[in-house]
């Protein structure tokens, strides 16, 4: 027995001591922890997996995550595995239909304002693809990605036409904090690459370095840098100042951590209005001098030999480089009316849930009107009412049209057919219905009668249009 249990300690001891000498042999040696590293974007420091920041130029890499994003190559990249539901995030409004459609508990979520698919427990019965009011989902065999609709640029934000870059909503990112970044990225690579006097020639009129569209967080940032670095620029918004903070659904806004405002410092808005972040660029553009043409659309950007001609209706701009800062949703055809410039006026909605326990009418007889008014019957205590200038529904998808009939039968939605907008009030709206003016209480507008997609003016500027696929977790949220 003595034997036995002697044997028995010494055979325990032997192999502890081969397992400890094998888990140290790394440090025994000398070897330090494996720590994954990838090139910055922008100037080629290695960084940290996982790291917010590049520790050579200190750029936020959030800001090339729809960059870096692998462009979808259709059924090349779908894989060979079992059908998962995707969502395509620049479509996705967060109504949760699709949450409240699939038979898996928990397969699909509201992360935010996004659907969300966990690839684990979704078995891709497509019973979210049918539910999904604006066609944002859709089954595939691939991993679980959000597909986004986006241009083509490289990491300094230049597309494939050089001298023209794109940045913020309209890039897929419309982060605030990520747009001034872009903003500001995409000014110093032209700064950077921009040789001085040059490219004018003999231009028939004056020519300035930078032309900036858009006069939102991204457009503005690009301004600012420019003009702190001395360049010749020209904001031009076809909207009001900032149009696309100025439009936002959400009361309140939320940026967690500073960001740097050329010819201003840190901007630090912790859960403030919207108001405030208005207020605040008006400040810095009537300190600064930044020159911002208000109420011109820009319709075309063509090349002209080293220039960019800008058109619009008031005439045309020369610019030796051009940065598009617009928003997604382009250029909305609107109503005409008295009270259609108040701040409850949308032509889109960005996020249903901010439009929960208010009264919203819905103007517009398409897809995308139907589309708008089956998100907003979704959400809780919300009150919606449809008018429409036609008798019937037959430019919409029969899909639209069977689930619209559902919810009217329902009685979740109110229905003036016939109908024309007269007036906006503060809290009501004038409709002209059966040729009697009817008193309508609302809190809200939305306004759906089509427009022109800025994707139009890209593909007639040239520029390259992909879909990439943005991990579960990623992707183009629009916050």
């Amino acid at each position: 027995m003595l034997w036995t249990t002697l044997g028995f300690f010494a055979l325990t001891g032997v192999l502890v001591w081969f397992h400890l000498r094998a888990s140290d042999g790394g440090r025994k040696s000398g070897a330090a922890p494996v720590v994954r590293t990838a090139p910055c974007p922008r100037c080629g420091a290695a960084v940290n997996v996982g790291s917010p920041f590049c520790p050579g130029c200190g750029v936020p890499q959030q800001v090339f995550e729809m960059v870096q994003a692998r462009v979808a190559e259709g059924a090349a990249t779908a894989g060979v595995g079992l059908p998962k539901a995707a969502v395509r995030a620049d479509m996705c409004v967060g109504c949760g239909t699709c949450v409240a459609s699939c038979p898996e508990d928990g397969a699909i979520t509201l992360r935010g304002k996004l659907a969300v698919v966990d690839d684990a427990l979704c078995r891709g019965h497509g019973e979210c693809v049918r539910a999904c009011p604006v066609g944002a989902i859709s089954v595939t065999t691939g991993a679980a990605v959000n597909r986004v609709r986006v241009p083509l640029v490289t990491a300094n934000f230049e597309t494939n036409v050089p001298g023209l870059y794109i940045v913020g909503e309209l890039g897929g990112r419309g982060l605030i904090k990520n747009a001034i970044n872009e903003g500001k990225l995409a000014v110093e690579h032209i700064c950077a690459t921009l040789q001085p006097g040059g490219d004018a020639g003999a231009a028939e009129m004056p020519v300035v370095d930078v032309a900036i569209v858009g006069s939102g967080p991204a457009g503005l940032s690009a301004g600012l840098e420019a003009l702190r670095r001395g360049l010749k620029v020209v904001v031009i918004e076809q909207g009001s100042l900032s149009d696309t903070v100025r439009k936002y659904p959400r009361h309140k806004l939320l940026l967690a951590e500073p960001v740097q405002i050329p010819l201003y410092g840190d901007l630090w808005i912790a859960d403030a209005s919207k108001e405030t972040l208005l207020q605040v660029w008006e400040t810095i553009v009537a300190n600064t001098g930044l020159p911002v043409r208000t109420g011109e659309r820009v319709e075309r950007v063509v090349r002209e030999g080293e220039l960019f001609r800008i058109e619009t209706p008031i005439g045309a701009q020369l610019a030796r480089r051009v940065v598009l800062a617009m928003g997604r949703r382009g250029t909305p055809r609107k109503l005409g009316v008295p009270g259609e410039e108040s701040d409850t006026v949308f032509y889109d909605v960005v996020e249903m849930e901010a439009f929960q326990g208010r009264r919203v009418l819905v103007v517009g007889g398409g897809d995308s009107a139907i589309e708008t008014v089956l998100g907003l019957c979704n959400q809780a205590d919300t009150s919606v009412t449809l008018s429409y200038r036609g008798d019937g529904w037959d430019r919409v998808k029969e899909r639209n049209r069977d689930k619209l009939q559902r919810v009217i039968d329902a009685g979740r939605v109110a229905v003036f057919l016939r109908s024309t907008v007269r007036e906006i009030r503060h809290d009501v709206v004038v409709l002209e219905a059966e040729g009697a003016p009817t008193i309508l209480p609302v809190d809200n507008v939305v306004v759906r009668i089509g427009g022109e997609a800025p994707y139009a003016l890209l593909e007639r500027s040239g520029v390259r249009i992909v879909e990439k696929e943005v991990p579960v977790g990623g992707g183009a949220r629009s916050a």
